[in-house]
């Protein structure tokens, strides 16, 4: 297993070091990318743009790609969640490709204590339940 996740990355950078990733011919790839663009209040266009040619550069490569979504906090607003929401569905539907719809549900759903104090990122106990839905969703590719 590679991890090469960046803390603060965007699908932008993603899509810059994709090339460079896939050569190392991956079996299962977990992309969990965007949640930082939309925090950052990014394009979604661009956002959609780069997620998909992650997605296809991966899959060009041999891989099975797993699609991490995720979800915005409500100061966002309705409409700009429902269409962040959206890419992943979409994508995942038109590529093929496993989705874990929201990969944080597992966390949320349960105790909020699972979350860093910022109310976005897991915590070290909540990591091990965020492993857990992915195993979940990888199991069935293993």
């Amino acid at each position: 297993m590679v991890n090469l996740g960046i803390s603060g990355a965007t699908s932008e950078g993603g899509a810059a070091r994709v090339d460079s990733a896939a050569a190392l011919k991956p079996e299962i790839v977990i992309l969990e990318l965007g949640g930082n663009d939309g925090l950052r209040g990014l394009p979604l266009k661009t956002t959609r743009q780069n997620l998909e040619q992650i997605i296809v550069t991966f899959q060009r490569s041999g891989a099975k790609v797993v699609l991490a979504g995720m979800t915005l906090p409500p100061n966002y607003g309705p409409d700009y969640i429902r269409e962040f929401e959206k890419i992943y569905r979409e994508l995942a539907a038109k590529y093929n490709v496993k989705l874990i719809p929201f990969l944080l549900s597992d966390i949320v759903t349960r105790d909020l204590r699972y979350l860093q104090p910022d109310g976005i990122h897991p915590t070290a106990e909540g990591n091990k339940i965020v492993a857990g839905t992915v195993l979940r969703a990888i199991k069935p590719l293993l």
